[in-house]
């Protein structure tokens, strides 16, 4: 099933569907804005696994410059604040400049050194105080403004720019993968070294991914921080916002497009408004079986099946045709 097929539908659910359904409802349009925030970390995130081959643990890095960034920018400079949120991206990129050393490792030495610069990052912000505010973080960072006449400080105004940029996202990891550089990194996973050999810039195409994933990451933790409109060290460098997103893109499929989209939603949402309700004290031990089971009867994710089933589906819908 080609990649239109899959997002065509889903893309219809999300800018159609849903806003028509639960726009009156602050509380469910808050908590899908919330696994679209999940769903766009967790789509960086398979963006630099699938194709640059590396696995990090350390996308709260990225998230927590980009929050902090735009909201102060916005709050001691008047910056606009989507401007500032696209300056909060190419802020994440550059932290990711700092991490290229780190491209030098391997597999679980490259993941490790990530999560470390991730811990570094997270006391750089609680040290600077006069820029930060410390411990003690930072309060009423402005809203999401009224633009052309809407305002997109409320919920579904919220729930429409993390849409955007998550679209967004999709769209340049697709032009990405269907690139030359997507094929040659697909070929580096084969065999880097041969690629090397051929000519293939290994690691200056490893460290591009690097920065596009940064900049998507740093891209939603800007808007974080404008939808929740309050930031802290722990909070913004929290491990939940890497441990959650890799969960969301492995259950969803990491290797497809639109997997770890549909694999946050699935997740969150089901953790928050089903998983919550069955076991409040222990929730996350569902999460945990439901992604052992998936890992063990579907190794690609939640995607495959949902596309093995529309194949079903659209063989019997051919059939009774031709019987008929």
């Amino acid at each position: 099933m080609s990649n239109f097929r899959i997002f065509a539908p889903l893309a219809i659910v999300m800018y159609i569907i849903v806003p028509f359904l639960f726009s009156g409802n602050d509380y469910l349009m808050g908590m899908i804005a919330t696994a679209l925030i999940i769903a766009g970390i967790a789509l960086a995130w398979a963006l630099l696994g699938n194709l640059g081959g590396m696995v990090s643990f350390g996308h709260a890095a990225f998230f927590g410059v980009g929050a902090y960034t735009s909201a102060v920018l916005t709050m001691d400079y008047n910056v606009p604040v989507f401007l500032a949120m696209i300056i909060a991206g190419f802020g994440a990129s550059l932290a990711s400049v700092f991490m290229m050393p780190a491209l030098r490792l391997h597999g679980p030495y490259f993941a490790l050194a990530i999560l470390a610069y991730a811990h570094i990052f997270m006391i750089l912000a609680t040290e600077m105080t006069s820029i930060t505010g410390g411990a003690a973080g930072l309060l009423s960072i402005p809203n999401l403004p009224v633009f052309m006449g809407f305002d997109f400080g409320t919920k579904l105004g919220g729930y429409i720019v993390i849409l955007n940029i998550v679209s967004l996202a999709l769209v340049v990891y697709h032009l990405i993968r269907r690139s030359t550089y997507g094929l040659a990194l697909k070929a580096m996973h084969d065999s880097e070294l041969a690629t090397r050999i051929v000519g293939v810039p290994a690691t200056q195409l490893k460290a591009i991914m690097l920065v596009v994933s940064a900049f998507i990451t740093g891209c939603v933790g800007a808007f974080n921080a404008h939808f929740i409109n309050f930031l802290d060290p722990e909070y913004a460098f929290s491990g939940e916002w890497t441990v959650i997103p890799i969960v969301a893109a492995i259950f969803g499929g990491y290797r497809t497009l639109s997997g770890p989209v549909l694999g946050a939603l699935f997740i969150y949402l089901a953790d928050q408004l089903v998983f919550k309700s069955l076991l409040p004290q222990g929730h996350q031990l569902i999460l945990g079986a439901l992604l052992g089971g998936m890992i063990l009867l579907s190794p690609s994710g939640l995607l495959p099946i949902i596309t093995n089933m529309f194949k079903r589906f659209s063989k019997k819908g051919d059939a009774q045709h031709v019987e008929s």
